[in-house]
C-alpha cells in the first residue's frame, strides 16, 4: 500500500520500489506482529518526545478540533506509547484498535485490516538523523497523524467504509482511483469551519512543514471535495501538495463514499479517456476555489 511518510517534503514507496524498512519476520499471515515496547531505547523515546512536542505546538489554528481533543488520548508524550493502551481506550469510544506492523504492508492487507476496524501502525521510529524526514511511515506518523481521528464516530465510520471499498476495488482493478481518495482526504485533507481552513489529513498532520504551508501558503491550491473530480486527479509525491480538496464535514465525506463505487469507477474511466487526468495544482472553470486564509 502506498502511504506517505512524515518528513518535511511527502514522498510515498511502494513494496516494489526499495526493499521496505522493518522486520517482516515477526509479521503474522495479515502482516501484524506484536510490539515490542522493551526494544525502544531511550534515544528512541526522546525522539518521539521531540517530534510530538514540535508538532503538538503547531497545531492551534491549524488542525482541526476535533484533531486537536483527540490527540491528548495517545496519553503523555514522554515515551512512545503502548499499543494496547491506546487500543483499550479506542475500543470503548469507536470500537476501533491500533495493531503493529513492521513497515509498508500490500494493499489487500491494508484494506482487510481497515474493513475490520483495526489501523496498522508501524512499530518502529526513525533515527535521530531522520527527525526532519523520514523516507516510509514510521511510529510517529502512523499513530501522531493517523490514530486521534479514529476517535471521531464519523471519521471512524469513513475509514471502515474505505477498507471495506478498497477490497472490492481490488478486485475491479481500480486501486489507483481508490488511492487517490486516501491521499487527498486520509492523508491531505483540509475541512472548512467557521475560523477558516483547518487540516485533518495525517500527512499535513504529522509534517513539520506541510501544515502551516497546507493552510496558509499562496502556493497551493484549495478547491471543493467533489469525489469524481478528486478521483481523476493526480498528485505531488516529492514535494508539498499543489491541490487540497476540501471538505465541510466529516459526514459529508462520509455520505460520499458510502454507496457503491462501481458506477464512480466507470465514470471516472470514461471522462479520464474524454478528457485525460488533471494535473495537481490546477483548478477547473466554475470550481468552488478557496483563497489564502489571514495568518493564522
Amino acid at each position: 500500500m502506498k502511504r506517505v511518510n512524515a518528513g518535511v517534503a511527502p514522498v510515498t514507496y511502494g513494496q516494489g520500489d526499495r526493499p521496505p524498512r522493518g522486520d517482516y519476520g515477526r509479521a503474522r499471515s495479515d502482516y501484524t506482529c506484536a510490539q515490542d515496547w522493551s526494544q525502544y531505547t531511550a534515544a528512541d523515546h526522546d525522539t518521539y518526545r521531540r517530534l510530538y512536542t514540535r508538532q503538538l505546538q503547531q497545531l492551534p489554528g491549524l488542525a482541526c478540533d476535533e484533531f486537536i481533543a483527540a490527540v491528548q488520548q495517545l496519553g503523555a508524550p514522554e515515551q512512545i506509547p503502548r499499543f494496547d493502551a491506546i487500543s483499550e481506550r479506542l475500543l470503548k469510544a469507536t470500537g476501533w484498535q491500533i495493531v503493529g506492523v513492521p513497515g509498508l504492508i500490500p494493499e489487500e492487507a491494508f484494506f482487510a485490516l481497515l474493513a475490520e476496524r483495526r489501523f496498522p501502525v508501524t512499530d518502529w521510529i526513525r533515527r535521530p538523523e531522520e527527525f526532519d524526514y523520514v523516507v516510509e511511515p514510521d511510529i510517529f506518523h502512523d499513530l501522531f497523524g493517523h490514530v486521534p481521528l479514529l476517535f471521531d464516530p464519523t471519521f471512524a465510520d469513513y475509514m471502515q467504509a474505505y477498507g471495506a471499498g478498497g477490497l472490492k476495488a481490488s478486485r475491479l482493478d481500480a486501486c489507483e482511483l481508490l488511492a487517490r481518495l486516501y491521499w487527498y482526504t486520509v492523508e491531505f485533507g483540509l475541512i472548512a469551519t467557521p475560523r477558516g481552513l483547518r487540516a485533518y489529513g495525517a500527512g499535513i498532520l504529522s509534517s513539520a512543514g506541510e501544515l502551516r504551508h497546507s493552510v496558509t501558503s499562496p502556493a497551493a491550491e484549495r478547491v471543493g471535495f467533489e469525489l469524481q473530480r478528486l478521483m481523476r486527479s493526480r498528485y505531488k509525491i516529492d514535494t508539498y501538495q499543489a491541490t487540497y480538496f476540501v471538505i465541510d464535514s466529516f459526514q459529508q465525506l462520509f455520505d460520499a463514499t458510502a454507496p457503491d463505487f462501481t458506477p464512480v469507477y466507470a465514470a471516472v474511466r470514461a471522462r479520464i479517456a474524454q478528457d485525460g487526468e488533471i494535473d495537481a495544482g490546477t483548478v477547473l472553470p466554475g470550481e468552488r476555489r478557496y483563497a489564502v486564509p489571514s495568518a493564522a
